[in-house]
């Protein structure tokens, strides 16, 4: 049966682009990201000036001695890129990872949030 296996391995890493989804509300913008397998520490947000970079590492240490059978798990990494508009107060963004789902909230900076104007009358 092994012979039967391809040994081809795997020399370059995959990028895979992550699942997401956009909502946006009146007091910001919700950013929902599906990265399975990711941790905090393999995990890296950066913003410049109006350019949001998400990478994240999905690794997989292989037991020591372990033969391959069927391989269908690949390690990579996620990569995705946003650019962020000025009407998100960027000093307020916020990232939060649980169960392979990433977070990320957009605040509204003020002057961009809806507002009633009040009205005088004579």
């Amino acid at each position: 049966m092994t012979q039967a296996i391809n040994k081809k391995e795997q020399t370059k890493e995959i990028v895979f682009s992550p699942y997401t989804d956009i909502v946006e509300k009146e007091e910001g913008f919700y950013i929902l990201m599906d990265i399975p397998g990711v941790d905090k520490q393999n995990l890296d947000l950066d913003l410049k000036e109006n350019e949001l970079e998400i990478k994240a590492k999905v690794t997989w240490d292989k037991p020591e001695k372990a033969k391959d059978i069927h391989v269908e798990f690949v390690p990579g990494e996620f990569r995705r890129q946003f650019t962020i508009s000025e009407i998100v107060d960027k000093d307020k963004i916020k990232a939060h990872l649980k169960n392979g789902v990433l977070s990320l909230f957009l605040p509204k900076a003020e002057k961009a949030k809806p507002r009633k104007i009040s009205i005088t009358a004579e």
